[in-house]
């Protein structure tokens, strides 16, 4: 009969692989250096293999088989782990711990509407949430180390299962003495002259923006803000012009700057906001139930 690795070991493995350093992996693992050490060297005498290359002295750098079997060995605990969320979404769904990704140019803007929402509906529910990027979200997402991504489309989503909740439309912020400000709607084709103002690489909507002003990235060359605040105070200053999605605007971010919010003429100036989680999820179904949650409270928060 083979002895297999046990669940203690290969956590072990991936948290150091996600580390590249002894004591953050086992402070992570709750556990001593010593006792991580000796957990993967007892593996490789288990496996009778080297996973780890020692002849690196102090830095962490695996074999080219250690890295091989330190992603079957996430795919593994994800399956192991899918074991105990599926027996707790039969016996209590809705109910313990869920790891949501948030992207920036959401979070902010609706949390404080839907943290207090899902406490009253699903007070079981314990939310723990991380705001990061699209990419770095989805890359959390697939080595299980969140449960679910409320993200904004059209973007790379992996792979993942999909369901959309809300429709965010875009609005063209504008300094009050620009030209444009006096229109009710500002046709795409009257961008093309101006200093359009953009998120830096990296956030979904950037890109976003772009593809609505028929824009390709290597077309812009201009200033490039972190966060959706920073463009705001950008336009504010004379720089040039952005688009916002209305559910930062419904939120007040441009409350007291004095700047003219225009909607874009034509079809397609909007983004999707959506869930997403892994393919063959065990908590599917209450992940579906969520979004159909979400979809009033995106609804609310978009009316302001």
């Amino acid at each position: 009969m083979t002895l297999l690795p046990s669940p203690q070991q290969l956590r072990y493995l991936v948290t150091l692989a996600e580390s590249r350093h002894f004591g953050r992996a086992a402070q992570a693992c709750a556990v001593t250096q010593s006792t991580l050490s000796a957990g993967l060297l007892a593996l490789e005498r288990q496996l009778d293999c080297h996973i780890l290359d020692r002849a690196a002295g102090r830095h962490v750098v695996f074999t080219p088989l250690g890295l091989e079997l330190v992603e079957r060995a996430r795919t593994a605990l994800t399956a192991l782990e899918a074991v105990t969320e599926a027996a707790m979404a039969a016996r209590e769904p809705m109910a313990g711990p869920l790891r949501l990704g948030v992207i920036p140019t959401i979070g902010p803007f609706l949390l404080p509407t839907l943290m207090p929402a899902l406490r009253s509906a699903f007070p079981r529910l314990r939310l723990y949430l991380r705001e990061d990027t699209t990419a770095n979200l989805v890359d959390r997402l697939t080595a299980n180390r969140l449960d679910l991504l409320l993200l904004a489309t059209p973007c790379d989503c992996g792979g993942a299962d999909t369901v959309p909740v809300a429709r965010d439309g875009f609005l063209i912020a504008l300094p009050p003495n620009h030209r444009l400000a006096g229109e009710e709607q500002i046709p795409v084709a009257a961008l093309a002259t101006e200093r359009l103002l953009l998120l830096e690489d990296g956030h979904c909507l950037r890109d976003q923006a772009l593809a609505v002003c028929g824009l390709l990235a290597g077309d812009h060359d201009g200033f490039a803000a972190t966060s959706l605040h920073t463009l705001v105070q950008m336009v504010a200053s004379g720089l040039g012009i952005t688009l916002l999605p209305k559910l930062a605007v419904a939120a007040g971010i441009t409350d007291g700057t004095g700047l003219v919010l225009r909607p874009l003429a034509g079809a397609g100036a909007w983004r999707t906001l959506g869930l997403a989680w892994r393919p063959n999820a065990p908590r599917a179904a209450d992940y579906r139930a969520l979004g159909s949650h979400l979809v009033e409270i995106c609804r609310g928060a978009l009316d302001g």
